[in-house]
């Protein structure tokens, strides 16, 4: 078989290797249904006509913004057949983004999926005097439909169509993804079907997966990441259910039964949220059984030599009788879990783990198309790293530990902001940003980023993230942030967990249960409990990073509130700035 030269080169690859999987899968009037590679191909054609027909040129900038649906996947293929450049934008974001991005693209022509998004453009139409046409997937009176396109296509043979696909090249620009911007504003990231294609390639090669097996999909497909495991899926020949939306997830696994899909670090600790609750719930010995598996895996390790064999044959009577449920929840076929865009808490990988859940906790960014590395069982896993290079890529650590990156997936650079580009290209190697070190010679390990690092007062210097991934570890604390650039110490901003505080409220004070929310999260008892929780972590550090205090904040930072990107990772000086008081009352 040809090896693809570009992306949208992937479903007649697939319709080659596996041509009887329904591509794309979706519930409609509670049923699940399909749709077969050679449909979503004719498909894809007849949208590229309609683009042609629309006066698409190859290098014109079109916009996409939409949940997951079949209509965002025939729309980027399609788009990118007629050597138009597809623009991937997150539904939830800005106007203020939306602006930005719009212009900066040169954005003519948009799709969105729902009236909804429509009427955000509308009302910011005055600032986007580039923007033509905008069309909906879904339908609505008087809103001009993907479908009207489509139609124009009608008048474009087959020939115009060929010949326009046979003069796109694999290193012409593919996509813009615009990084989530925790400072300033996006940066497009270009990326060439070369680089998404070598990605997809190296990526491969990890996957414990096989033709026909099933993937779930329901992280945003316009993020790098979960775009980029689409392709894989593609190339390898599974077929792809999209989750109904994130509140369905559950139930959605139990009906599909994946055997594979990708996740960020605050779902799966959501799905440990809810073992946990139910857990809570039991009696007797059934709760007796079932917190004694918990505390069994949390002391699981990869390496088995380290394992007693007392310890494996109280592990194996775990899995039978508490974890086997887990894995039920899953779907009941996982073969693999791919974590990625945050840590994960080391106490609930070794959890997953000894359940016989298999995690792969990998690291990428956008501008590497967008993995780097992973843990994965074909060429070695260890806890507490993000894995091994991925095959066809090369990492090296500059003399501060920052991550340099080179390989055919690193992007061409950010669009029109070659200073920008200078600063992270140079002879060949992409400057990440990230602080690491080698494990055992050959593990990467992610410490934090290079421009979160801060220096207390003393010189000290003090790594944010990995002292919030251990406080994290504490069943109390939902979110913290670390604080204390130029101060004595660091200290911290922390949101308690509502439910776990709620939980303890009813065991251990009655009279907490009638407060509100707000009154539970800040009050004194809820203080000194997680006084106690930080002093129990603090352990784990020297005494110059041990938190020495803290606020406790009773709403959670979000999306919608502007204190986390669309990846969900903390926009650290916006929080700063927003909560400056509380911060400043820290260290008077």
């Amino acid at each position: 078989m040809i090896q693809p030269q570009r992306v949208f080169d992937l479903p007649r690859l697939q319709q080659e290797k596996t041509p009887n999987i329904n591509i794309f899968n979706y519930k409609e009037d509670n049923e699940w249904k399909g749709i077969s590679t050679t449909d979503f191909i004719n498909r894809i054609n007849n949208i590229s006509k309609g683009l042609i027909a629309a006066g698409v040129q190859p290098n014109d900038k079109v916009a996409l913004i939409s949940e997951n649906r079949l209509e965002w996947n025939l729309m980027d293929f399609a788009i990118q057949q007629v050597g138009g450049v597809v623009v991937a934008i997150y539904p939830n974001i800005s106007d203020k983004d939306y602006e930005f991005i719009l212009n900066d693209a040169e954005i003519k022509l948009c799709f969105v999926s729902n009236d909804f998004l429509y009427q955000r453009l509308l009302g910011i139409k005055n600032q986007l005097p580039i923007l033509k046409e905008v069309y909906t997937f879904n339908t609505y009176l008087n809103t001009p439909n993907w479908v009207e396109l489509v139609s124009k296509g009608l008048s474009i043979s087959d020939e115009t169509l060929n010949a326009q696909i046979n003069t796109i090249q694999t290193t012409d620009l593919a996509t813009i993804i615009y990084t989530s911007g925790t400072t300033g504003n996006p940066k497009g990231v270009m990326l060439t079907h070369e680089n998404l294609l070598a990605d997809v390639i190296s990526s491969e090669y990890s996957f414990p997966v096989q033709a026909y097996d099933k993937a779930l999909s329901f992280l945003p497909a316009c993020h790098a990441y979960e775009r980029v495991f689409q392709y894989v899926y593609i190339y390898m020949g599974l077929p792809v259910y999209y989750a109904q939306s994130m509140d369905t997830i559950g139930q959605d696994m139990k009906e599909i039964q994946p055997q594979i899909f990708s996740a960020v670090p605050r779902v799966l600790e959501k799905v440990y949220d809810r073992i946990m609750s139910k857990g809570e719930e039991l009696k007797g010995i059934k709760r007796k059984l079932f917190f004694w598996a918990i505390a069994l895996g949390e002391e699981y390790d990869l390496d088995e030599t380290k394992l007693s064999a007392w310890y494996k044959i109280k592990l194996s009577i775990a899995r039978k009788l508490i974890f086997s449920k887990w894995k039920e929840a899953l779907g009941g076929n996982i073969k693999g879990i791919a974590s990625g865009s945050a840590t994960l808490q080391t106490r609930l990988l070794k959890l997953y783990l000894a359940a016989g859940i298999p995690i792969y906790e990998g690291y990428g960014l956008t501008e590497a198309g967008p993995c780097l590395a992973v843990n994965c069982i074909k060429r070695g896993m260890k806890i507490g790293t993000v894995g091994l290079p991925l095959i066809n890529i090369d990492i090296k650590l500059a003399e501060d530990g920052e991550i340099l990156a080179k390989g055919k997936n690193i992007m061409k650079g950010y669009y029109k902001n070659p200073e920008a580009t200078e600063e992270v290209l140079k002879d060949g190697w992409l400057y990440t940003g990230d602080i690491g070190e080698w494990v055992d010679g050959k593990f990467l390990k992610i410490i934090d980023r290079k421009k979160e690092m801060f220096k207390t007062s003393g010189g000290k210097y003090i790594v944010p993230q990995q002292i919030e991934k251990v406080m994290s570890e504490s069943n109390y604390i939902e979110q913290i942030m670390v604080v204390g650039e130029g101060k004595k110490f660091p200290a911290a901003l922390i949101v308690p967990s509502y439910e776990k505080c709620l939980d303890w409220a009813k065991n251990n004070d009655k009279s907490l249960v009638s407060l509100t929310k707000e009154e539970l999260l800040t009050s004194s008892a809820i203080e000194e409990l997680i006084s106690s929780e930080l002093n129990r972590l603090n352990i784990n550090f020297g005494n110059w990073e041990k938190l020495k205090k803290f606020v406790l904040l009773p709403n959670e930072f979000t999306i919608e509130t502007g204190e986390l990107t669309p990846t969900l990772k903390m926009k650290r000086k916006i929080i700063a700035e927003k909560y400056k008081q509380e911060i400043e009352q820290l260290y008077r």
